[in-house]
């Protein structure tokens, strides 16, 4: 196996075009280039590149968060993490980042029965509860309570990311990885 190295336009590109959780770059690259194992390589005759207006993509569409969710399950930094609750930390911060405002409503509506998830600060959900373990969340102004379980984990990200619009196949592959 060969070791190449690729600007991160170019990257993002391709795990944009991943088809499931776990495939590799190599095996993303075959299927877009149509290209199998034992082929033999020809040459192109004329490299023609598209200008970069083309392919520039406007910030913050659909299809730009769902490639930034895409990223983030095929990262080193999520593959790392061996504790569900890390990366749910992970997902939040980036579902956040990727649209602060669609977040804030996605969190406000999320409560429990008895229980509030998310707040401004750990104060607030330590008053619903002295076992909630609030942690707050990377690069935002949240706090959420962590001694869920997975399950509701799940629960939680599935309804922030169904508020927020995003493709039911993603959701589910992302709330599987949990």
């Amino acid at each position: 196996m060969k070791t190449i190295e690729v600007d991160e336009e170019l990257y993002r590109y391709i795990a944009s075009h991943t088809q499931h959780i776990g495939e590799s770059a190599s095996d993303i690259l075959r299927r877009m280039l149509k290209f199998s194992a034992g082929q033999e390589v020809q040459a192109p005759a004329a490299a023609s590149a598209a200008p970069a207006e083309k392919t520039a993509v406007a910030a913050n569409t659909p299809r730009d968060r769902v490639r930034a969710v895409r990223e983030l399950m095929l990262s080193d930094e999520y593959a790392e993490q061996t504790k569900a609750v890390n990366r749910f930390m992970l997902i939040l911060t980036t579902l956040y980042t990727l649209d602060p405002k669609e977040f804030a409503v996605a969190t406000d509506t999320l409560r429990g029965r008895t229980r509030t998830y998310f707040a401004g600060d750990q104060q607030t959900l330590l008053q619903n509860g002295i076992h909630t373990k609030p942690k707050h969340v990377p690069g935002t102004p949240y706090w959420v309570i962590t001694n869920t379980n997975t399950g509701r984990k799940r629960s939680m990200i599935e309804h922030i990311m169904q508020l927020m619009q995003f493709p039911a196949e993603l959701t589910d592959k992302v709330c599987g990885t949990l």
